[in-house]
């Protein structure tokens, strides 16, 4: 499984996830961003030449070594600083209040305990910083969700770790935050993979 997750899964997420057809959806989560971000799960740079002009350094953590190769062509051609900061985000090496924004795309699926991220991300939000999210998740009708939860030990075996089943929302709002902007719908694919949330959140206080 190590050539697997660490070569080829990487390349396999970069191109479906990262495919012109998920533009619009990158471009409405990065809105409103500005200052110094950061970015857990950052790939190979999808999310770019997604990013407002107010955006001037992305603090990136990415697990897979991969990934500044994946993204060099992006990195090339983006005005934006990036800096690959760590692996892991569940333990994230920042200061506390030390970024205007953060953003998570399809990554808290993944993450083995969102929870402890998400808690990283309200640590290091300056007052008034808002963490925007797009992520695929538990959908709303009982149909999907038993295909959900049928095709999720599956996900998470091939997909490295990568749930189905996680609710996004609650995990925001049991992680502190309070949801300020919040749209759910069903994208192109198949249902099981293709409930998407994009949100806007600020850690309560």
């Amino acid at each position: 499984m190590g050539i697997y997750n660490d070569q080829l899964l990487p390349r396999f997420t970069d191109a479906m996830c990262g495919s012109k057809a998920m533009e619009d959806d990158r471009r409405g989560a990065t809105a409103g961003l500005s200052g110094v971000i950061l970015e857990i799960g950052f790939a190979g740079g999808p999310n770019l030449p997604c990013y407002p002009a107010e955006v001037t350094k992305v603090l990136a953590v990415e697990p897979a070594g991969i990934a500044p190769k994946l993204a060099a062509k992006r990195l090339a051609t983006s005005s934006i600083e990036v800096e690959f900061i760590g692996l892991d985000g569940q333990s994230i090496p920042l200061g506390d209040q030390s970024c205007d924004g953060a953003l998570s795309t399809f990554t808290l699926c993944t993450v083995p305990d969102p929870m402890k991220a998400l808690s990283e991300i309200r640590r290091i939000l300056k007052p008034g910083g808002e963490l925007h999210v797009l992520e695929h998740g538990l959908a709303p009708d009982e149909k999907t969700q038993r295909w959900q939860k049928r095709f999720n030990g599956f996900e998470r075996f091939a997909c490295g770790g990568c749930e189905l089943i996680r609710d996004v929302p609650h995990m925001l709002t049991e992680a502190g935050f309070e949801i300020l902007e919040l749209e759910q719908r069903f994208a192109k694919g198949p249902r099981p993979w293709s409930y998407f949330t994009t949100a806007v959140a600020r850690p309560r206080d």
